[in-house]
C-alpha cells in the first residue's frame, strides 16, 4: 500500500512539473496555415480541380450518348418509335451539355471574379 501511494505521488509530481513552451495560439495558427496536407495543394485548388474534372467527364459522357443515340437511330430500321426515342435522347443530351457548359462557365467566372 505504501509503495502504491509513493508511485501515485511520483506520477502526480512528474505530471505537474511539465511546462508548455510552444509558440502560443497565434504561432500555432501560423504554423497550421503552412501545412498543405498530403495533397500539397490548397483546398480551393483541389475542389476546383475536382469540379473541372467532373464537368469534363459529364461533357464526355454527353458526347458518347449523342453518338450512341445516332447509332440507335441508324439501326432503328425506319421504325418510328425507335427514331422518336433516339431524337428525344439527342435532345435531352444536348440540353444537358448546354447546362454542363454553362456550369463550367459559371465556375470559371466565380473563380476569376473572386480572386
Amino acid at each position: 500500500m505504501n509503495t502504491l501511494l509513493l508511485r501515485a505521488y511520483f506520477f502526480v509530481s512528474t505530471a505537474s512539473a511539465q511546462v508548455f513552451n510552444g509558440p502560443g495560439l497565434e504561432g500555432g495558427v501560423a504554423q497550421a496555415a503552412q501545412i498543405n496536407g498530403p495533397i500539397k495543394q490548397p483546398l480551393r485548388a483541389v475542389i476546383l480541380s475536382f469540379l473541372y474534372k467532373a464537368l469534363g467527364f459529364l461533357a464526355l459522357a454527353g458526347v458518347i450518348m449523342v453518338v450512341a443515340a445516332g447509332i440507335y437511330m441508324v439501326l432503328s430500321g425506319g421504325e418510328e418509335g425507335a427514331k422518336d426515342k433516339a431524337k428525344k435522347i439527342i435532345l435531352y443530351v444536348v440540353i444537358g451539355l448546354i447546362i454542363v457548359f454553362l456550369a463550367r462557365s459559371l465556375v470559371g467566372l466565380f473563380v476569376n471574379g473572386l480572386q
